[in-house]
């Protein structure tokens, strides 16, 4: 089982796409694995005959470096010595390395634990959170019994005991309407625990701001039209790709807020890397448009819909997702008046953009009708304080109303 993330331990063998005896060429993509971040596939590096696989398919809970799987020479017989696990989510992972100033959201590191218990933070050991996380049991509500309270393996599986299955769970929902239990994927419960720990242990608070959008909405319209209409020039900017860059002005402007916080100091980044909410049918997933501050709108345009596109088929490799200093969530295709998002640790802020709509507006003493949006700033007041919030909004604002700096 390879490591696809820094912060990986275990994974989902979610299929395999070669069967006993089939050829191995270097490059072929052997399985599609599930880990906490997204479903990726894995390619082998090696050449071959698969002789034998170890761990089949809908297996939970894979170590990572447990063996999956047997690649013999041509004509080599397949060795007996390698055993099929006979509990993959019982075999101790491999301790992997983390950066210091690792990113990303629906896929971000949880925060590392201390010693002593910081108010709102769960302490476990490694053993009783991995089979919490297998099992589906909420730390934040098991009285724990190792020292200074930590929760151990036996205060989980005292949980568990009393804990209702899924069937128990179904069985108890309103007959009426035909509800049903549908088991979280790997993703599901990563993103549930991720953002539980962010909005318990990070103190956020929000700031709102109106933005008018009709001068980048004409300044939109006349880059398109000088679009040629197919080629590698060709380009269609969204609005979205619009405020990237424009999120990427501000944080160059205010580099206050392109921050991350750890115990130990205040890390702050030289490029603004944004992470873009993108929705999957399971979760979520953050791709980077890395550098943004130093692309053009095109190169921004071109970037933003490659990443996307591949985030939703599942195809983003580790470095594409992982990182990012800042990250914006845009719900307003959907019509959202104003929403605020759960800050993505260990950045320091994340914009929530809504809908553009037309309305009434003051402008001098004189009524006017302007299309405007309502974006609103989550930030860690650990790392950034109320003016800094408010001198970045301004910034956007401001690239957002001024759209000609987007583009000089």
């Amino acid at each position: 089982m390879p490591a696809l993330s820094p912060t990986m331990t275990e994974g989902k063998l979610a299929r395999w796409l070669k069967k006993e005896g089939d050829t191995v060429n270097s490059g072929d993509v052997l399985a599609e694995i599930e880990t906490d971040k997204a479903t990726m596939e894995v390619e082998a590096i090696e050449e071959g005959i698969l002789g034998r696989i170890l761990v089949q398919e809908g297996a939970e809970g894979v170590a990572v470096n447990t063996p999956i799987a047997i690649l013999v020479e041509e004509g080599e017989a397949v060795p007996d010595n390698i055993d099929t696990p006979k509990n993959a989510a019982s075999a101790e992972p491999a301790p992997v390395p983390q950066p210091v100033a690792s990113a990303p959201v629906a896929a971000q590191a949880a925060p590392a634990q201390r010693a002593d218990k910081p108010v709102g933070r769960v302490v476990a050991s490694p053993l009783a959170r991995r089979i919490a996380r297998q099992k589906s049991i909420d730390l934040a509500a098991i009285q724990g019994t190792g020292p200074n309270g930590r929760i151990v393996k036996r205060d989980v599986e005292a949980a568990l005991n009393k804990a209702p299955s899924a069937g128990q769970v179904a069985s108890a929902l309103p007959a009426s309407g035909g509800s049903s239990a549908v088991p979280h994927t790997t993703m599901r419960k990563v993103i549930a625990r991720r953002l539980s720990e962010s909005k318990a242990t990070i103190p956020h608070f929000y700031v709102s701001i109106d933005v008018e959008l009709d001068a980048l909405l004409a300044l939109r319209a006349q880059l398109n039209a000088m679009s040629p209409a197919e080629g590698a020039d060709a380009f269609k900017l969204s609005v979205n790709d619009m405020l990237i860059k424009a999120s990427a002005v501000a944080l160059k402007q205010v580099p206050e807020v392109n921050a991350s916080y750890t115990e130990e100091a205040m890390i702050l980044h030289e490029d603004a890397d944004i992470s873009v909410a993108v929705s999957l049918d399971d979760g979520l997933i953050t791709p980077i448009v890395k550098q943004a501050d130093r692309k053009s709108l095109k190169d921004i345009s071109q970037e933003a819909k490659d990443l996307i596109a591949r985030a939703r088929a599942g195809k983003l490799k580790p470095e594409e997702f992982q990182g990012g200093t800042f990250s914006i969530s845009n719900m307003g295709m959907y019509g959202v008046k104003d929403f605020a998002a759960i800050v993505n640790p260990p950045q320091a802020a994340i914009l929530a953009i809504a809908a553009g709509k037309k309305q009434a507006v003051v402008k001098g003493n004189e009524l006017a009708i302007a299309t405007v949006m309502t974006v609103t700033l989550s930030v860690d007041h650990r790392v950034v304080d109320g003016a800094a919030a408010a001198r970045w909004l301004s910034a956007f604002r401001t690239a957002v109303e001024s759209p000609l700096s987007l583009v000089l």
